[in-house]
């Protein structure tokens, strides 16, 4: 039934926005929990179900998500044997944290900790000492990398107790501030086909008596972003993907655990106006604002200095029946960014933030015309995008 035009409209309660699982279930739970079982000192297991192994290796394929692998058990027979729901499966969701973005959810699970310590909170965040914004996938403009997140990696920390650690990637990765950030620390190696960074994860697994090793794919989120995830070109790749899992986990060694997981799932957004809110034509988002960061489905809105509570009170009527839509203190209150917010992360925090409800992005047409052309999309605390998977092979 249609809502009367008299009444006022109904906006989302933040205390309604799904907060990921930090401390018991998140993404940044994993290494801590595997290594705790590998005897590293200083960790403990916050997941517990996960038995110790003395060979650990996780297998993150960039932007598959615990709903799209649900969805597709044609195009994924193997991952989906994975679920709970098939015969012998023993996988669950984790979430990813806030927001649902490669950047952040890679420092995630390279650092253990959530955005909020780790502090690459978003896609693209204002730097406080600069004022301008800070792609943090592609590191621009660059920033001292050790400055802007100064904490040990578990790969180098596990590394420095005696577990042979290694990562094995696509070679353009092995000296992005990125990696240095969030990934590195035992031995990077570079393999450019699918199929040879399972065989290359297989043989660093068997290296050691006690091994941990990494390893990542990142087509099925390119082809998602470009043509969506209800398209031939990704159930393709999906396809694809379910292979390589297979690939390394009939090539486990013994005393090993393989986990597959995720950095975001995604959800496909429809070309039409009420789908595509378009910032850099709307007059009434623009008025404040100083800098939009973040993505297409969790901004961060930078006001311009004693314009915060104005720009606060537009965005909630104007998109508060489809985002939640917090101030920087609602949301750290809130735990989006996890349980504590380092100073030196505080700024970086807009000081409006807005996580999609619906199935509705704000694009910016002229300043991010790449993104706001992407079909597939990301960043929110929907299950869509925040459920991971958590898949586990043992041998």
């Amino acid at each position: 039934m249609a809502q009367p035009a008299w009444q006022d409209p109904v906006l989302l309660d933040i205390d309604t926005a799904p907060v990921p699982e930090y401390g018991s279930g998140s993404l940044a739970d994993l290494l801590p929990t595997l290594v705790a079982g590998q005897g590293v000192p200083g960790f403990t297991a916050t997941i517990p179900e996960l038995a110790p192994a003395d060979r650990n290796c996780v297998f993150l394929i960039d932007g598959l998500g615990w709903e799209q692998i649900k969805a597709h058990p044609d195009e994924a027979p193997f991952l989906h044997s994975l679920l709970p729901t098939s015969r012998g499966g023993a996988g669950r969701p984790v979430t990813a944290g806030f927001p649902a973005t490669t950047a952040t959810s890679l420092a995630s699970v390279g650092t253990g900790r959530p955005p909020g310590e780790h502090g690459l909170p978003g896609y693209t965040v204002r730097d406080p000492h600069t004022g301008e914004l800070m792609n943090q996938l592609r590191w621009q403009p660059w920033t001292p990398p050790a400055v802007w997140q100064p904490h040990p990696t578990i790969f180098a920390l596990a590394d420095a107790a005696g577990v042979r650690t290694a990562q094995v990637s696509a070679p353009a990765f092995e000296r992005t501030p990125l990696t240095q950030v969030a990934l590195s620390g035992g031995t990077f190696l570079g393999r450019l086909t699918g199929e040879e960074r399972m065989d290359v994860a297989a043989e660093r697994l068997a290296a050691g008596d006690r091994s941990l090793v990494y390893t990542y794919y990142s087509e099925v989120d390119a082809n998602g972003h470009r043509f969506g995830v209800d398209s031939d070109a990704w159930r393709g790749q999906l396809m694809h993907v379910d292979g390589l899992a297979r690939r390394l986990a009939e090539q486990l060694p013994p005393r090993s655990a393989l986990y597959i997981t995720a950095d975001h799932g995604m959800i496909d957004i429809p070309f039409d106006e009420r789908s595509r809110i378009d910032f850099d034509e709307d007059w009434e988002l623009r008025a404040g604002v100083a800098l939009l960061g973040g993505e297409g489905r969790a901004r961060h809105v930078y006001a311009v200095p004693g314009a915060e509570n104005d720009v606060l009170a537009v965005w909630r009527e104007v998109l508060g029946e489809q985002f939640w839509v917090a101030s920087r203190d609602e949301a750290i209150e809130a735990g989006w960014f996890g349980p504590t917010i380092d100073e030196r992360v505080h700024g970086r925090i807009g000081d409006v933030v807005a996580a999609a409800h619906d199935d509705v992005v704000i694009t910016a047409s002229v300043n991010e015309p790449h993104e706001s052309a992407m079909v597939g999309m990301h960043g929110s605390m929907t299950p869509a995008e925040q459920l991971v998977p958590l898949l586990e092979v043992r041998s």
